[in-house]
């Protein structure tokens, strides 16, 4: 019998936790390791690495012309300090903050870093707010609640329709380039060229570990994003958990090859903070995981080699039939590479062992797969897989300075956080925040998770859905909607790109089904000229989703599981009603809101619907 193939070793923390319960059921999970100390603010460590590393590159990103163009901690520092005192001179505070609108770049990062620096809140806001939104709602929420002093824009006319219908004319604009027409704005290359002063230093003082650093917005349940507040304890305190998680990844500086926005937690948080942290290295890339994108990813990772590399599943499911049709680039990117992390959502089972594979392939190891759970609030990271022979759909175990509240909620348990990562709420959103911490401060995730073996604590969680979506059918039988939800989808790929799940006040389970397009085209090898609802209609498509429904009909264990009947839509969901989240997450209840129609027709009948044949 073959033995297994070894794992690629890499240093990682201790697992071993505590686990106390009181008479009420409530139970408590912290880590046995206490957390080390931590900087008292993020730039802390610039200073460091410009000092001790002045010559190491921090960011690169390709130009115009495709050429790299690095920049390092030494001239990174110069130039934060010149951009925050341009920042000083203008008066911003925490009544006149810094709003970035910016895919991720260079000078995005500087001008956020110039915030840090010197305590003044900054708030990088989602590009699909401006650039794929048509009334500009969530924006001009974001916008009025952060009160700006500046805003900055790296391409002028692409954004020229968002600041003009959410920004006032008084406030003032910085633009890398292409002015927009009609504004007057000042050029991001004066506040480069502004010469810092000792006002500098003496704001970088006052920095204390409550002192906001940014504010996410994250859209939650609502149609309104909120501002998550980020002070520098959190941002500091959840780096140094990741790092005692994986302390390998301090082994070495780092070298990070990643596209995920700067708007969300996990980009701009976790990946840029674990880089500053180490004195690593961040390759921008300007690809994306869709199919037009992929190239340019491609492109970046046949140059350089990550030593960990960070992205959401579909990114990975991207990326595998590339590394699979090129073997060159396959052997350059396992080279170094000592962790594969996903978050965001669940990695299919299917494409963790396909990267499995091809690492013993390519070098004879296994490269660890890991992921964990976390969420905005939570700096993001609140649990992690810290070992060997991890599965889809684990969790982990909480990492250090972290308590776990698990708590009864029907018949599911939800995990609450308490810890130095924390949020200490919603800018300006005093109700909201009253309203996510329990009575002992422990912040109130919605998020359901299941021990894998409550007898072994040390063998973590695995999650177990969101709170707020499941429902009951009407035979009183609850619905688990997070986890049926995956399951069709990884059944249904490549077809099926999402779905969500119906019942509410229903006898049976049904589904909405948002097809893979592209992938759709492809199976029945559709003329460009074929418009999208005539594709997802056609018999092929529609007798592979009942195909599909099928098997996960035999597997099924009662009514909460079997999703009986099913209709695709071509209509793809909506970020300005809310059905669809910035971060590109479908939101079950307001899908469902808006489309009651489409449910009601699809326990009505018809030509439309697929059924579970019986």
């Amino acid at each position: 019998m073959m033995m297994p193939a070894p794992y690629r070793q890499v240093t990682l923390g201790p697992v071993k936790t505590t686990v106390t319960s009181r008479a009420d059921g409530t139970t408590f999970v912290q880590q046995v390791a206490t957390l080390n100390t931590y900087p008292q603010r993020l730039t802390e460590k610039l200073l460091y690495w410009a000092t001790h590393t002045p010559d190491a590159i921090f960011m690169s990103r390709r130009d115009a012309n495709g050429v790299w163009q690095p920049i390092t901690y030494a001239q990174t520092l110069a130039q934060v300090r010149n951009i925050a005192q341009a920042l000083i001179d203008r008066g911003l505070s925490s009544e006149r903050t810094l709003v970035i609108l910016s895919e991720n770049s260079i000078e995005h990062a500087l001008m956020a870093l110039a915030a840090l620096h010197i305590g003044v809140p900054y708030a990088p806001i989602s590009t699909a707010y401006s650039l794929i939104a048509t009334d500009f709602g969530k924006l001009r929420h974001c916008v009025e609640l952060m009160t700006p002093g500046v805003v900055f824009v790296s391409d002028g006319a692409k954004y020229a329709r968002a600041l003009a219908a959410v920004l006032p004319s008084e406030v003032e604009v910085v633009v890398t380039h292409n002015a927009p027409a009609n504004r007057a704005v000042t050029l991001f290359e004066q506040l480069i060229h502004t010469p810092a002063t000792n006002a500098v230093d003496v704001a970088f003082v006052r920095v204390t570990p409550n002192t906001a650093a940014k504010v996410l917005f994250t859209s939650g349940s609502t149609a309104l994003p909120k501002g998550v507040i980020n002070t520098n304890r959190m941002m500091c305190a959840n780096l140094q958990q990741i790092m005692q998680t994986y302390p390998f990844i301090g082994d070495e500086p780092p070298v990070f090859v990643d596209w995920l926005p700067w708007n969300h937690t996990f980009g701009g948080n976790h990946n840029v903070g674990l880089t500053l942290y180490n004195g690593g290295t961040l390759y921008i890339d300007d690809g994306r995981p869709t199919p037009s994108g992929i190239d340019q990813t491609i492109a970046n990772l046949r140059e350089i080699a990550p030593t960990v590399y960070f992205n959401v599943p579909k990114g990975f499911e991207e990326l595998l039939p590339c590394l699979r049709r090129e073997p060159e680039l396959c052997q350059h990117f396992f080279s170094r590479v000592k962790m594969l992390f996903y978050a965001g959502a669940g990695l299919p089972q299917h494409v963790w062992d396909g990267f499995e594979q091809l690492s013993i392939d390519t070098c004879g190891e296994r490269v660890l797969v890991s992921s964990g759970l976390g969420m905005t609030e939570s700096g993001p990271s609140a649990m992690f897989i810290n070992w060997f022979g991890g599965k889809s759909g684990l969790l982990g175990v909480p990492v250090a300075g972290m308590a776990l509240k698990l708590v009864s909620n029907g018949d599911k348990t939800e995990v609450r956080y308490r810890g130095p990562n924390l949020t200490p709420g919603y800018w300006r959103q005093p109700e909201l925040t009253a309203n996510c911490f329990d009575d002992e401060g422990f912040y109130r995730t919605g998020d359901a998770v299941k021990w894998v073996d409550a007898a072994q604590p040390d063998l973590g969680f695995v999650f177990d859905g969101r709170i707020a979506e499941d429902f009951k059918l009407t035979t009183g039988t609850w619905v688990s909607v997070g986890v049926l939800r995956a399951k069709l989808v990884a059944a249904g790929a490549p077809l099926i790109q999402d779905a969500v799940i119906t019942g509410i006040d229903r006898d049976e389970v049904g589904a909405i089904i948002f097809p893979n397009i592209a992938a759709c085209r492809k199976l029945i090898n559709a003329p460009p000229v074929m418009c999208d609802d005539v594709v997802v209609a056609h018999v092929t498509i529609r007798e592979a989703i009942q195909h599909t429904l099928q098997r996960l009909a035999q597997a099924s264990t009662g009514s909460s599981t079997l999703i009986q009947r099913a209709v695709i839509t071509a209509v793809p969901p909506s970020i300005d009603i809310g059905e669809i989240t910035d971060k590109g997450s479908l939101n079950q209840r307001v899908v469902l809101r808006h489309r009651a129609e489409v449910v009601a027709e699809l326990y009505v009948g018809g030509d439309n619907v697929i059924e579970v044949l019986k």
